[in-house]
């Protein structure tokens, strides 16, 4: 994926927002669906999705049944093909079309084969995150499939998989997974300075606090990759708690800024795609503004 254009393709958000809103929910409900299964992880990091080399996967995980018989349930989803994969280590699978569809439809036929390939598992059936919590199986409002945008992201997703595993690989403390995050649509990875943090504020919509108490438990160095809050997405980056001088620290530098209203650094996804080297452009970034976190909070280095 040497090209430009095909490592980083370009995704005007006005041009798949009702695509990205709807996929968004077709995430939550399999990522509920691992949260479900799942053991609790620190963090919340037993509930992410994976970037793999056709889309994104819940990866491996272990189901225990009522009558205590254990089989290994993955569910992936393809954007080259455009499907849905339920594959259970006893050979067995199912798989749905991705195509423009219902929230609801989608919910229905999911939870169907889940129960026709006799998988017994409480999804939690509301959205987190987001300002409308209707309920899966009655969203009839959310309903569209661009499939070449779809794939487009996915590409992207890869590039940025990519650069982030890199600058993950930089770093000695604690460190999360490059993981993506259903809940905000992001892909993203962490670093700790190994102090605990101030009890977060919580606030986010339809999310409980207790959620992000578990999440900010500790101090972070954050940065990730959203499609949106600019023309094509941003790459962003964060400390909490947020240290003194950290929005204006020197180390920064264009086309990098601080975003008040966000209260994040971002870099525009579409300066990065239009770069000589993006991927040299967004790993500058990524440790300017973790050099930004680490010297204005003062982290052992």
């Amino acid at each position: 994926m040497s090209n430009h254009h095909d490592a980083w393709p370009p995704l005007p958000v006005e041009t798949w927002i009702d695509t990205r809103d709807t996929l968004q929910l077709w995430t939550q409900i399999v990522g509920k669906t691992r949260m479900a299964i799942g053991p609790a992880v620190n963090h919340w990091w037993g509930v992410p999705l994976y970037v793999d080399v056709s889309g994104l996967t819940t990866s491996l995980m272990t189901v225990t049944s009522r009558d205590g018989s254990t089989r290994g349930l993955e569910i992936r989803f393809d954007f080259l093909r455009h499907e849905l994969l339920i594959l259970v280590t006893d050979g067995t699978s199912r798989r749905m079309a991705l195509e423009p569809r219902t929230v609801a439809d989608f919910y229905a036929e999911y939870t169907g084969h889940l129960r026709d390939l006799g998988f017994e598992i409480d999804i939690v059936g509301t959205p987190v995150e987001l300002p409308d919590a209707t309920p899966f199986a009655e969203d009839t409002a959310h309903s569209s499939y661009d499939a070449d945008a779809v794939s487009a992201f996915w590409r992207s997703l890869i590039s940025a998989h990519g650069v982030f595993s890199r600058f993950r690989g930089e770093f000695r403390g604690k460190s999360s997974p490059v993981h993506f995050f259903w809940g905000a649509f992001d892909l993203a990875v962490t670093r700790f300075s190994g102090r605990p943090a101030p009890q977060h504020p919580g606030g986010v919509p339809n999310c409980p606090d207790w959620v992000m108490h578990e999440a900010y438990s500790d101090e972070v160095s954050s940065a990730g990759y959203w499609p949106g809050g600019a023309e094509e997405g941003v790459f962003y980056s964060y400390a909490y708690p947020h240290p003194e001088g950290y929005d204006t620290h020197p180390a920064v530098e264009a086309p990098g800024h601080w975003d008040s209203a966000l209260g994040e650094y971002v870099l525009p996804y579409h300066l990065v795609r239009q770069a000589p080297d993006p991927e040299a452009m967004v790993l500058k970034f990524l440790r300017q503004t973790h050099q930004a976190a680490a010297e204005t909070a003062h982290w052992d280095q």
